[in-house]
């Protein structure tokens, strides 16, 4: 696990007496220009900087009024970011018993995930998607993690803590940091953490993992490719702990290759093989750039049935985006280079500045260069647990295509 940070030698936020909110009608209001309307009207609860009116300007997390033209909602300042207001409610300012409620129907709407007691880690809050901006709650079994996209939102977290232990039943809430995992309520985690995840269990690394421990948004993608391992040689590249590469062992693969640059993940990769009980034979782990380690393979004229790619975010804005989109087209291009025909291409992307069309467009480009004429036979996003509001296709951002190679 990570370093604890000092938060844990405090008393739990839980715990800390809290001010009640201010009325709706005391708060700071607002004027936006009338052109923002129609994105506002339609869900989108984010309000850029350069939208506010000059010299707007309030302490972090502070409740405010926006209007425009006949539209009214509270949100929250947050002066260090571009991201200056997130839009939180109509009418109401959020207090604990919102936010309990707003929990408990998450939690509700997460039902068919949990309804068989086969998993066991899951997106509690999906921030925007669960109309709770910036705030995102993983659980992982008896333990809940807490992530903030901003520091304005830190006076919020008592509200959060109750409402989760209002709707679950947890041993311990803590806190994802840059500084680490910060124990915020109950006990903190073990180090080796112990998941499932349609059956198959996985160590969750809360405090040193990626993200909040595992890529819980792959979650159903991972169970598509499983249908299609049966009797073939899999790639998994940028392979993390070895998600992909587990639910094709399970699904009958006779050989299954792991990649990725981090020889700790390579090293948990093995565990969770021999955790699961699965043939250790048939899974080779590769510690190496993946880009490097597809022209070795081509190189050696390897091909396998089934490549996964699902590498990190190309781009963190948008001016980034054009470099994102040439790096998407040369791993489209390598990797198709060792897919052997008739074979499966499922290719991911979590960079948030590249849309479905571009992505779909950065793999045509690449087939079409390297005359492999392919179809689409699944297209997915997210995980169930991981909603996008209709108002708010940011909330979107990974994109998961198989495609079937037709060269056979």
């Amino acid at each position: 696990m990570g370093r604890m940070s000092d938060a844990r030698l405090q008393s739990p936020a839980s715990d800390r007496p809290q001010s009640a909110p201010p009325s709706a009608a005391a708060l700071p209001s607002i004027k936006l220009h009338p052109d923002l309307k129609a994105s506002l009207a339609k869900g989108h609860p984010w309000i850029y900087r350069d939208h506010l009116p000059a010299g707007v300007d309030h302490p972090p997390g502070t409740w405010v009024r926006v209007t425009c033209d006949g539209y009214s909602a509270i949100g929250i300042f947050d002066p260090g970011s571009a991201l200056a207001i997130r839009i939180y409610s109509r009418n109401d300012v959020p207090d604990g018993p919102w936010f309990e409620r707003h929990v408990a129907r998450a939690f509700r709407r997460r039902a068919p995930l949990l309804r068989d007691n086969q998993t066991s880690a899951y997106r509690l809050l999906n921030g925007e998607g669960d109309a709770l901006p910036g705030i995102v709650v993983d659980v992982y079994g008896p333990f809940a993690v807490v992530r903030l996209d901003s520091p304005a939102l830190v006076g919020l977290v008592p509200h959060v803590i109750r409402a989760v232990e209002q709707a679950i039943d947890v041993k311990g809430i803590c806190q994802k940091s840059p500084q680490g995992l910060a124990v915020l309520s109950g006990r903190a985690p073990p180090d080796r953490l112990i998941v499932s995840e349609h059956g198959l269990r996985f160590f969750a690394d809360l405090g040193s993992g990626q993200k909040t421990g595992l890529f819980l948004d792959h979650r159903e993608n991972r169970e598509h490719l499983e249908r299609w391992s049966e009797g073939c040689s899999v790639l998994n590249l940028f392979s993390y702990t070895g998600g992909f590469s587990l639910y094709a062992g399970r699904g009958g693969a006779r050989r299954v290759v792991s990649v990725d640059s981090a020889g700790d993940a390579m090293a948990r990769a093995r565990d969770n093989v021999e955790l699961n009980g699965l043939d250790p034979d048939i899974f080779e782990f590769a510690t190496a750039d993946a880009y490097k380690h597809l022209e070795k393979l081509a190189a050696e004229q390897q091909t396998f049935d089934i490549v996964i790619t699902d590498p990190p975010s190309f781009a963190r804005n948008r001016t980034q985006r054009t470099r994102a989109l040439r790096a998407y087209e040369r791993l489209h291009s390598l990797a198709l280079a060792v897919l052997a025909p008739g074979g499966l291409y499922a290719a991911a992307s979590c960079t948030s500045q590249i849309d479905v069309e571009a992505f779909r467009g950065s793999i045509a480009q690449a087939a079409a260069r390297s005359r492999r004429p392919l179809q689409i036979v699944l297209e997915t996003g997210q995980a169930l647990d991981h909603p996008v509001m209709v108002g708010h296709p940011e909330g979107r951002y990974l994109k998961f295509v198989a495609l079937r190679s037709i060269d056979d």
